[in-house]
């Protein structure tokens, strides 16, 4: 008589592989719920955050002032690969003036932009008792970010949203790029270490831009950026919003309820 055969069990799902495939659907599902709860407070999410990207920096200056050297150094320092930090083109506070143009920063600091050494120092500089403390982002970031959250804080009203319409990417080109280049570009040329580099730069005219056009051109920006991203982000929010909905309904309906005591 044949021995019985015995049919290989290696194709069986195994409780380990159960448990695994259980606990990536758990893991899937969280993600989609957290999804789902950022559809629907999604702005509310972006504007927290541009708040405290544009409000920290100026908490650097505060504890300068407050003679907390090192909270305002741990925000210098996080902010410095983000942004150019130099002294000359930055906001300060609890000073005499609330900026220094570069010869007005070489008369106070001796200083000299124009240089390699000095450029350098510009960006360390924070500041002191008599010219104040620099904010940790330059103006032209200041204006950027501040305009994008006040543009975040506008489109909340409902009645704002409602109206706004995405911007066309040629306006957006217009009144977001062109501006901020002209001024940023001209001025880069036109400055150290651009001049140092290649002398025949020399030959434009200089342009050293002011608070009030990298302020301008900053916030042109930063509005062009809102008006185009938002509506188009809400319209995609919206759109997996509701696809989410009708599938985590789905989930929990197929969900086991408790039994209920007797």
């Amino acid at each position: 008589m044949d021995a019985p055969k015995i049919e290989s069990t290696s194709n069986a799902p195994q409780p380990e592989s159960r448990q695994a495939s259980g606990t990536i659907r758990k893991v899937a599902l969280a993600l989609e719920r957290s999804i789902f709860t950022l559809g629907k407070h999604w702005l509310f999410a972006f504007n927290l955050f541009l708040a405290i990207y544009v409000g920290v920096p100026f908490l650097a200056p505060v504890f300068m002032r407050l003679g907390w050297p090192v909270p305002a150094w741990v925000i210098y320092t996080l902010y410095s690969p983000l942004c150019n930090q130099w002294a000359h083109h930055s906001w300060f506070v609890f000073g005499a003036r609330s900026y220094y143009p570069s010869a007005v920063f070489q008369a106070y600091t001796g200083i000299n932009p124009d240089t390699l050494e000095g450029i350098l120092a510009a960006r360390a500089f924070v500041g002191n008792a008599l010219m104040g403390y620099k904010v940790a982002i330059c103006e032209r970031d200041v204006a950027i970010y501040g305009t994008m959250l006040l543009c975040g804080l506008v489109y909340g009203i409902p009645a704002a949203r409602r109206r706004v319409g995405p911007l066309p990417w040629q306006a957006w080109f217009l009144i977001g790029i062109v501006p901020i280049g002209i001024d940023g570009f001209w001025q880069l040329f036109t400055t150290f270490p651009f001049t140092a580099v290649f002398p025949a730069l020399n030959q434009l005219p200089h342009h050293e831009s002011s608070p009030f056009w990298r302020s301008l051109t900053g916030g042109l920006f930063g509005l062009a950026n809102i008006w185009l991203a938002y509506p188009h982000f809400e319209a995609s929010m919206r759109e997996a919003h509701a696809e989410l909905k009708v599938r985590l309904a789905h989930v929990d309906s197929e969900a086991p309820q408790p039994r209920l005591k007797p």
